[in-house]
């Protein structure tokens, strides 16, 4: 009887170490894949803007929006404002798109370097980004 109890126990243990190892190993299964990839593949669809955001607007406004002091090649000092907190939460999209396109305070103006498109897609990606996603106050 005990050397029945020992095969059962034996057997149990064996079973739980290979069903362990098997589900530790990747899955070259076309359904595994297919979820991976899916997974991955999800669209960023700030990536253009994100790329002109690095471009035109980083060395100012800072990585993550929140401006500061800058000193521009010709010496210039600026103190950029934060897209974080204040004012900024404050501007309608009017406001945002005025500055961006005619510039001033130090900022350049951008109407002959970027669409109307891409200006809009900006001041999406700095409310959802550096805002919280919120919604553009009322003019």
């Amino acid at each position: 009887m005990a050397k029945r109890q020992w095969t059962v126990v034996a057997a149990a243990l064996l079973l739980a170490i290979v069903t362990a190892c098997k589900t530790n190993q990747p899955s070259s299964s076309p359904a595994a894949t297919s979820n991976s990839s899916a997974s991955q593949s999800t669209p960023d669809q700030f990536a253009a803007v994100r790329t002109i955001y690095d471009k035109e607007c980083k060395s100012c406004h800072g990585q993550n929006g929140t401006g500061g002091p800058v000193k521009l090649e010709d010496g210039t000092k600026l103190k950029v404002p934060s897209f974080r907190e204040g004012h900024a939460l404050r501007h309608p999209d009017s406001d945002y798109l005025k500055q961006i396109t005619k510039g001033g305070d130090g900022m350049p103006a951008f109407e002959k370097k970027l669409t109307a498109e891409q200006m809009n897609d900006l001041i999406k990606f700095i409310r959802r980004e550096f805002q919280a996603g919120a919604a553009a106050p009322a003019k």
